[in-house]
């Protein structure tokens, strides 16, 4: 059963992961990256995400270094993503070069925090 990140926890996790988010950012534009978001049914931090970033983040700079991909936590996870542990909360959002994490965000804050993370 997939667990929705309670406010304060999720606050508390992204502020911990802010600057090696942003450092991993910083490093991915000459290599192969992507984001991976993984969401459920049901999570209303998802779908906030998806009313405040989810239409307009293809259009962005960021999402040209590190293109969205979405996967749904409650699924058989893909073989390339079977590595990844630690998956509890959604959404989790994690930054990916050639196949490894290099970065992770647990909940969605808002969108400024979310913006300010992956510029």
């Amino acid at each position: 059963m997939t667990r929705i990140v309670p406010p304060l926890l999720l606050r508390i996790s992204s502020l911990t992961l802010l600057l090696s988010v942003i450092f991993c950012f910083s490093i991915l534009k000459a290599t192969a990256a992507e984001l991976v978001m993984f969401e459920s049914d049901g999570c209303e931090w998802c779908e906030i995400w998806n009313e405040e970033i989810g239409g307009t983040y293809s259009k962005t700079t960021e999402a040209e270094i590190v293109p969205l991909r979405r996967v749904d936590i409650d699924d058989d996870r893909p073989v390339d993503l079977k590595h990844l542990t630690g998956l509890v909360y959604t959404p989790t959002f994690i930054v990916l070069q050639d196949g490894r994490e290099v970065g992770r965000i647990i909940g969605y804050p808002g969108e400024d925090f979310f913006l300010a993370t992956t510029q």
